[in-house]
């Protein structure tokens, strides 16, 4: 069944066009070029809905493996490194690549920071400088049900410690946003 999902995630990333941006392989992100499907708001500003916008995606493959007790301080730390590494990586390819640098927010929607049992990154998300957003898929329910499954199958293919303490049910999404200018000035300098 793992092989059947990650063929099914490569097939969705390439028809969404999520791509990598750098090839280091401590970069665990990737992207989608996208627009904005409502208003986000922010407390200096607003992108209105059809602006162009970054959608961050993980990159599965790279994500570490959790430790089968389930995470701990080093794991946690690890990937806070090297989620903050991938994103100062995204503002130099931002500065770079002109197609990037006209998106008016990076971020997207997520399981992790909005599970039911409270086993969520939001404040570590928070502190990273993103703004959570409620999430509502146009489609409803029925729609935020297979987007979780499909979550709950990568999970499981990948990485399937993390579903120790994430259950199929209590999976929640939100939304994580950050204004470009914000972005740029957090994670655009030099540092690696």
């Amino acid at each position: 069944m793992r092989p059947l999902v990650r063929a099914l995630d490569a097939l969705l990333r390439w028809a969404q066009g999520v791509e990598a941006f750098d090839e280091d392989e401590r970069c665990i992100l990737r992207i989608q070029l996208a627009h904005a499907s409502r208003p986000l708001n922010f407390p200096n500003g607003m992108v209105k809905r059809g602006e162009p916008v970054i959608l961050l995606h993980l990159w599965n493959e790279r994500i570490p493996p959790m430790p089968p007790q389930g995470a701990d301080v080093e794991w946690a730390a690890r990937m806070k490194r090297l989620f903050i590494h991938s994103l100062r990586a995204l503002a130099q390819a931002m500065r770079r690549e002109a197609r990037l640098g006209k998106a008016r927010a990076i971020g997207g929607a997520t399981v992790l920071v909005a599970s039911a049992d409270g086993s969520d990154g939001s404040r570590l998300v928070q502190q990273l400088g993103f703004t959570i957003l409620p999430y509502s898929h146009r489609l409803g329910r029925f729609a935020e049900f297979w987007e979780n499954l499909y979550s709950w199958w990568l999970m499981w293919t990948y990485n399937p410690a993390t579903l120790r303490r994430r259950k199929f049910l209590h999976l929640r999404r939100a939304e994580i946003w950050m204004p470009t200018e914000e972005f740029l000035r957090r994670y655009g300098s030099a540092e690696t």
